[in-house]
């Protein structure tokens, strides 16, 4: 199964969809995947339903810092470098969607939800682009290992 298919079927099993785009990667980190489960809970639905940066991008970003990341915070040069990564792969994402908002993803008016989940049923699953856009993120990110082999992990 490929990562973007983990991904889809992580995010069709219940996992918000920061949790299941960076779950794709998680045998790629030292720590275990209910840390990071944890570590990118609050990213789904755009920011805990505020409908902000999609929480499948938000996904991408935190598993491109744990690959490439810098941790000098004096490192300017690795900063500058790591921030236009960062900004790379989101206009590989909106090349495909036009946004890295989740609002305007999900095509809504209003600016952040309630905190309580959707149910999960098959009318949600249908009326969503969640799946392929997780699909479509995890994607950017598996295409920019391939051409960025990543460095060994801190241990």
């Amino acid at each position: 199964m490929s990562r973007q298919e983990k991904a889809e079927e992580l995010f069709c099993r219940g996992y918000n969809c920061a949790q299941a785009a960076a779950l794709a990667f998680a045998d790629l980190f030292p720590f275990s995947e209910e840390i990071l489960l944890r570590m990118i809970s609050s990213f789904g639905g755009g920011m805990a339903r505020l409908r902000e940066v999609c929480g499948a991008v938000s996904a991408v970003f935190l598993t491109a810092g744990l690959l490439y990341g810098y941790s000098d915070p004096e490192d300017d040069e690795g900063k500058a470098a790591h921030y236009a990564r960062i900004q790379e792969l989101a206009a590989r994402f909106e090349e495909v969607y036009g946004t890295i908002i989740c609002r305007e993803l999900l095509g809504l008016n209003t600016r952040h939800d309630p905190p309580q989940p959707s149910r999960r049923t098959a009318e949600f699953y249908a009326s969503r682009p969640c799946g392929k856009i997780i699909r479509t993120a995890v994607g950017i990110l598996e295409d920019y290992i391939k051409e960025h082999p990543v460095p060994s992990l801190p241990e």
